[in-house]
């Protein structure tokens, strides 16, 4: 069974609390990270942990969530092996899964309605990675991580 990991800033909360239910009618399991409020907070405070998770395989993927879901990506994709997306549609979540194999999904609460978000996450979590050439390409981002250790 999948099991995803959730995180967002104050930007982000209330689109978080929405692909939470959409989790539970998915019947996928997850857990949030935070955060659980409305004052602002620093989105890599919540970017970083989820970042470290997923990496760590404790969870096969993540989604960040903050204004425009930029913040979240940057700070996500500092931490080695992540392959964070920030997606607008679902023809961009199909191929950064099945082409890039994106194992974290950056969403922006002030960027897509909430409809198409839960189309996005939907997609995002059905969509399965296509090997083949895709994954030389994936070796070669994985070299230059580690060409910078």
């Amino acid at each position: 069974m999948m099991k995803i990991i959730l995180g967002s800033d104050h930007g982000g909360r209330k689109l978080k609390e929405e692909i939470k239910g959409l989790l539970d009618e998915m019947k996928i399991s997850y857990e949030d990270a935070g955060c659980d409020c409305d004052t602002s907070v620093d989105y890599p405070d919540y970017a970083k942990p989820v970042a470290k998770r997923v990496a760590k395989g404790e969870f096969e993927r993540g989604i960040l969530i903050c204004g425009t879901g930029i913040g979240m990506s940057i700070a996500a994709n500092k931490v080695k092996g992540i392959r964070c997306a920030v997606v607008t549609d679902e023809y961009s979540a199909r191929m950064s899964r099945e082409h890039n194999n994106a194992n974290v999904l950056a969403l922006g609460e002030r960027v897509v309605g909430i409809d198409l978000a839960k189309s996005i996450v939907r997609t995002w979590l059905t969509a399965e990675f296509q090997g083949d050439r895709h994954l030389r390409r994936l070796q070669k981002v994985e070299q230059m991580e580690a060409d910078d250790e």
